[in-house]
């Protein structure tokens, strides 16, 4: 069982003072609306006390001396407070509504401002599906117990006091006959506790694995469907799917058994109340009334207890919620700015690599010792073998991550020294996996900058040649692009990725050339594009296809995380090296697949 899949199933009590008191933070802005609501709660309470006993005014003032006047007055006083208990209920809920809306946004704020302070290798580790499910399932969670838990608690409480107060005031030895079964009703309680923190316990396991066993089947649906493992993948899921409706129903069981339970225990209390009551009646020590409102009094004090079921599940997945929550918050920015940044205005575009180590998870290095330098407006192209570490070298001059030792200097300053946002305002990277988001063609090009207007737009796409296939499009630049440009071709993503880079004009472009084949004439679009981009800006090229990089200044061999060689095309033949190597074995690739 990997972290993410133990962090789901992470339980949490019902109450965690540590988490409540952080929680409780989030109402702060809010908390005169919770100061209302909690005030309305009080007076709801006292109106929903005074039914029971206005049923004993009716019953022994006006019933038995057939004072129908007088009844009519309890009728309309009753209906009144229905109204006005129903207009303070409308209320309490809107504004405890508005309250939890309020503080999901806020929560949702802060948890996406804080994702997107955090460097790339956060993301590498933390699946996507599991920090989309703190952002919405999670915090949807809170909201349900800041609306019906812990502030309706509130109402429980009040109601529960009020109701003990008033019997102990109308009976004293009635009460106290009342609470006889309180034992019971506690044992259940306690009981179900238990019980009900066990089958939550399994349900949370259970939907966990389902979900990493969901994720792994999506991810890897080619190939199962390549090895025909679709029956075998099938039995695992029902395998799984099966344990997780027993533990529901196990679920169901205990919540079903505990609020006849609490009924019973109830009922009891009420056959108690009869049969004392009814003989304090026949002595003359107590009024029918009286006798009514109890049995009335003894049903309400029940009532918020049979819910108890239900806020306790509330505030015990709030509970687990909040846990990953403030986990997510509490992982540390592992790339922070300067707290004094330096100013990087007019740069030239210079770019040293000193003594570079660097390794993703701190252990296992990729670039080991790397030094090289870039001149301004110089063309160099990086090449190597696949992992040998040349897209880790767009990661660190990015700052996406940071070497463990050495530097990375953009005229001669490091570039820690720099705010993250400066820095890649000068910064441009066309990737060979372009991404496109869902939107226009346009609004994909500059990407909501609105500094770049649609004029620039149009010039950036005609000059790298997207122009041509973006004006046979049916919306030409207002088409819409589907999620991650679904249905756009490999070379018209990369066109459209040169138009953006172009748009933002930066001082220093990093191409990491794709991979991916492209028919002919679309080939021909990239490098004609490809050479205009490079033009007058210092360039990286992390070259695949060593064809296309003959005319760079430089060109840099990474072979095992070292720079091994260095020099131009032409020298780096003449050594027969690594590059020799490679060149000769892509030229013998491209010939047989001329003639294949």
């Amino acid at each position: 069982m990997n972290q993410y899949q133990a962090e789901e199933e992470v339980l949490g009590k019902a109450y965690d003072s540590r988490l409540m008191r952080r929680l409780i933070r989030y109402l702060a802005p809010y908390k005169l609306y919770v100061a209302v609501s909690i005030i309305l709660l009080l007076f709801i309470s006292v109106l929903q006390l005074a039914g029971p006993y206005l049923t004993k005014i009716a019953i022994d003032r006006y019933i038995a001396t057939q004072d129908i006047s007088g009844l009519s007055r309890i009728a309309l006083i009753f209906l009144a407070i229905l109204v006005v208990a129903f207009f303070l209920r409308y209320l309490q809920i809107y504004i405890m509504q508005f309250v939890g809306q309020r503080v999901m946004f806020d929560m949702r704020m802060e948890l996406f401002s804080h994702l997107q302070e955090m460097s790339l290798s956060f993301f590498d580790k933390n699946p996507v599906g599991r920090l989309i499910t703190r952002l919405t399932n999670d915090v949807e969670v809170l909201n349900e117990m800041l609306t019906s838990g812990i502030i309706a608690i509130f109402g429980d409480i009040f109601s529960l006091i009020g109701i003990v107060i008033v019997m102990l005031w109308l009976d004293f030895k009635l009460a106290l006959v009342s609470f006889v079964v309180l034992p019971l009703l506690i044992y259940a309680t306690v009981l179900f506790r238990q019980k009900a923190r066990e089958s939550y316990r399994a349900i949370r396991t259970r939907i966990a694995r389902i979900n990493a066993f969901l994720q792994e089947s999506i991810v890897g649906m080619p190939i199962i469907q390549i090895f025909n493992r679709e029956k075998k993948n099938l039995g695992k899921f029902e395998g799984l799917n099966h344990r997780y409706l027993e533990a529901c129903l196990r679920s169901v069981f205990y919540h079903a058994a505990f609020h006849p339970s609490v009924e019973i225990i109830g009922s009891l209390a009420v056959a108690l109340i009869i049969w004392y009551g009814g003989g304090q009646i026949l002595k003359g020590a107590l009024t029918f009334g009286a006798l009514v409102a109890f049995i009335q009094y003894v049903n309400r004090f029940y009532h918020p207890i049979r819910d108890l079921s239900e806020k306790y599940n509330i505030m015990q997945s709030a509970m687990a919620s909040s846990e990953r929550i403030f986990k997510l918050l509490d992982t540390p920015v592992e790339i922070k700015d300067p707290e004094l940044p330096l100013p990087i205005e007019g740069i030239r575009g210079e770019i040293e690599f000193k003594n570079v180590w660097f390794a993703y998870n701190g252990r296992d290095y990729v670039l080991r010792d790397i030094s090289f330098r870039v001149r301004a407006g110089e063309k160099v192209a990086i090449v190597g073998a696949t992992g040998g570490g040349k897209t880790s070298i767009i990661s660190l001059l990015a700052r996406f991550y940071d070497p463990q030792k050495g530097k990375i200097l953009i005229d001669e300053i490091d570039i820690r020294n720099f705010r993250q946002k400066e820095l890649r305002r000068y910064l441009g990277i066309v990737q060979q996996d372009v991404f496109l988001f869902s939107g226009t063609i346009e609004n994909n090009i500059k990407l909501g900058e609105n500094k770049i207007n649609f004029q620039q737009v149009k010039e950036s796409a005609s000059y790298v040649n997207a122009d041509k296939f973006i004006k046979k499009l049916p919306h030409g630049y207002q088409e819409d692009v589907r999620e991650r440009g679904s249905l756009l071709s490999v070379g018209q993503k990369q066109l459209l990725a040169f138009a953006r880079a172009l748009a933002f004009d930066p001082r220093i472009l990093v191409l990491d050339e794709a991979t991916s084949s492209v028919d002919t004439e679309t080939e021909m679009l990239i490098q004609d594009a490809s050479a205009k981009l490079l033009q007058h800006r210092t360039s990286i090229v992390i070259a695949h296809r060593l064809s296309t990089i003959k005319d760079v200044d430089r060109i840099i061999v990474i072979h095992k995380g070292r720079v091994k060689e260095v020099g131009t095309h032409q020298e780096l033949l003449q050594k027969k090296g690594i590059y020799y190597r490679l060149y000769q074995l892509q030229y013998q690739a491209e010939k047989e697949k001329t003639f294949a």
